[in-house]
């Protein structure tokens, strides 16, 4: 994993090119707990179906079969091997569409999606703010939006902060970066990051109550994610797990896209992008956009 600069008034992103991540953490990393009560809330939050699924920071398609009541569903991540992942998982077909893009640059039609979910990616964000306002950008008005973010505010900083052993305060409003591109967010500021950018807030679960080594290994994990699941229906009170899922509407513009309107746009001049002809996506303004084994690679224009 490493970060980079794309230019230079761009923030800088997280890329898991070439990651292991979805067999280390996930696979063989003890993470049932913590998949089960992700898997919960996802079921609690989500709409009945639809036609159009975005999942940004998708990865090797961890979550994306839980989406699996919209006709289509695009996966979205920076890393271009964890699309190959995802689509060596899923398979290829109509139902799936894999992009490699940069969040604050996002590659789709103003108004085009139905829903949206990002889990587990807000904390890898320098400009959590203005990232929310691209994927709104994207969605349709009364869009779901599905948002999980890693609490500054959870009971074990609150403790640690209370006996002095860490500097940070997990009450203040600011983010705490505790390495690099990796960091926690109050939910007051989440709230207002989710408003500023045109977002309607509905519902707050709060996840992974019991992220705790011992009682994973001596409670079954079934049962671990069904008290989890109970405990999460205080969300709306108080925020005080390492996770927190929202879910909000999107109100205000864009418009809901044109039902001729195609996919995408151009991630820097934001024109209609017409069909692929030879793998490639051309726009106006002549950047050109590759097609790599299935998978659109907006990282980068094709010289």
């Amino acid at each position: 994993m490493e970060d980079r600069q794309n230019s230079p008034d761009s923030p800088p992103v997280c890329d898991y090119e070439g990651s292991d991540y979805q067999t280390r953490f996930w696979d063989q990393g003890g993470r049932a707990y913590e998949d089960g009560a992700e898997a919960a809330a996802l079921k609690r939050l989500l709409p009945p179906g639809g036609k159009t699924m975005l999942e940004i920071g998708a990865g090797a398609g961890r979550n994306t079969l839980r989406y699996k009541r919209f006709e289509t569903i695009v996966l979205m991540d920076y890393s271009l091997t964890q699309m190959q992942q995802a689509q060596a998982r899923l398979g290829r077909g109509e139902k799936y569409v894999y992009v490699a893009a940069d969040v604050y640059r996002l590659p789709f039609t103003s108004g085009y999606f139905e829903a949206a979910t990002m889990i587990r990616v807000l904390h890898h964000m320098a400009e959590p703010e203005l990232a929310l306002k691209q994927i709104r950008q994207a969605l349709q008005p009364g869009a779901t939006f599905i948002l999980e973010f890693a609490n500054k505010q959870n009971l074990k900083a609150i403790l640690r902060y209370l006996f002095n052993q860490q500097a940070w305060s997990p009450y203040t409003l600011e983010p705490v970066e505790y390495i690099p591109l990796n960091y926690d967010f109050h939910p007051k500021a989440v709230r207002g990051w989710l408003a500023a950018a045109s977002f309607e807030l509905q519902r707050q679960l709060t996840v992974s109550h019991f992220r705790i080594g011992i009682l994973k290994r001596l409670v079954p994990t079934s049962l671990l994610v069904w008290i989890d699941s109970i405990a999460s229906l205080t969300g709306d009170w108080w925020q005080l797990t390492p996770s927190v899922f929202t879910c909000s509407k999107a109100a205000g513009v864009p418009e809901k896209a044109s039902p001729d309107a195609g996919m995408f746009s151009c991630p820097e001049c934001k024109s209609p992008l017409g069909e692929p002809q030879e793998n490639l996506l051309t726009c106006t303004c002549g950047l050109r956009w590759g097609i790599e084994d299935g998978i659109y690679n907006f990282k980068q224009p094709v010289k």
